[in-house]
């Protein structure tokens, strides 16, 4: 044991590099993260069921369900609920009774960018059914999941890793932020009648970021609006951003989250996280429908 903690802390680094150089290795990451908190050790998979890929034509998605049965130390039966199209999430639920009465507790998000990652433990509201047998898994969600707040969480940017109050409190208020912006794309796309669906983050990255922030992509990818005469541009992070442009564009809660480059920070740190609340009704309207996952392991 003890040699393969010194052994971790040196292949650590190659795993971390290999896993942003491939921003899609989300499941190394994690395995990364729950080394480092010893949560790897507390764990132990019971079951793994997979369903069959899902096409979700009122939704645009197409993913897998992957139910994990987990035993804590304590001796409780955990279940995790994993969309392959979102892997940097995955809910937790109990199931509390025989006729397979499921309680989600938390979602768990651990997301990676080139600067690092962020990681954190959201309350979560909500009911499903889980019937397992030998060989087959049936689930269904009951009703919507209500999200309430979140309770924990890290961030690890560059060589520095914040924990504690100050790490739920930088959580807390980008969640703040993103639920604001993602409002704010709703609106828009209702109101200039542009496509509103996304099948994964590279699309919607290659959609919002010439509307969002025309500042940092070619001449011709910018919206034709983007600089009129009058405009005044301020400095922030080594961009001039087009003050005018964001008054046009945004509503005036996000103003000095854009012109001073926050919002530009979100994006780059914490997209999966962004394309994740914006496409929660669908993935809740996904996990609405029955579903036969088959036992794989």
């Amino acid at each position: 044991m003890k040699r393969f903690k010194r052994n971790i802390y040196i292949i650590l680094p190659l795993l971390i590099f290999h896993c942003l150089l491939n921003m899609g290795c989300i499941s190394i990451m994690e395995k990364t993260g729950q080394a480092l908190d010893g949560s790897a050790f507390t764990e132990r998979t019971i079951a793994l069921y997979r369903s069959d890929i899902i096409n979700g034509t009122e939704t645009y998605l197409e993913s897998r369900i992957e139910i994990q049965e987990i035993q804590n130390k304590a001796g409780e039966t955990l279940y995790l609920i994993i969309l392959d199209s979102f892997p940097a999430m995955q809910f937790r639920a109990l199931l509390f009774n025989e006729q397979g009465q499921l309680y989600f507790s938390s979602l768990e998000y651990l997301g990676g960018n080139i600067h690092g990652w962020n990681e954190y433990s959201l309350d979560i509201i909500g009911t499903g059914s889980l019937i397992i047998d030998e060989t087959t898994a049936i689930f269904l969600l009951n009703d919507d999941i209500q999200t309430v707040n979140i309770s924990s969480g890290r961030i690890h940017r560059y060589d520095t890793r914040i924990i504690g109050t100050e790490a739920l409190s930088a959580l807390r208020n980008r969640r703040e932020r993103i639920i604001a912006l993602v409002d704010w794309m709703h609106t828009y796309i209702e109101n200039n009648g542009k496509q509103s669906h996304f099948s994964s983050r590279k699309s919607f990255d290659q959609f919002w970021k010439p509307i969002m922030f025309p500042e940092t992509v070619s001449r011709r990818k910018r919206p034709a609006n983007w600089l009129v005469e009058g405009d005044i541009r301020v400095r922030a992070d080594s961009i001039r951003w087009n003050t005018g442009y964001t008054g046009r564009i945004f509503p005036e809660e996000l103003f000095n989250v854009r012109n001073t480059g926050t919002l530009l920070r979100d994006w780059e740190e914490a997209l999966s996280w962004i394309y994740l609340e914006y496409q929660w009704e669908n993935i809740i309207t996904l996990l609405s429908r029955e579903h036969t996952l088959f036992r794989i392991r």
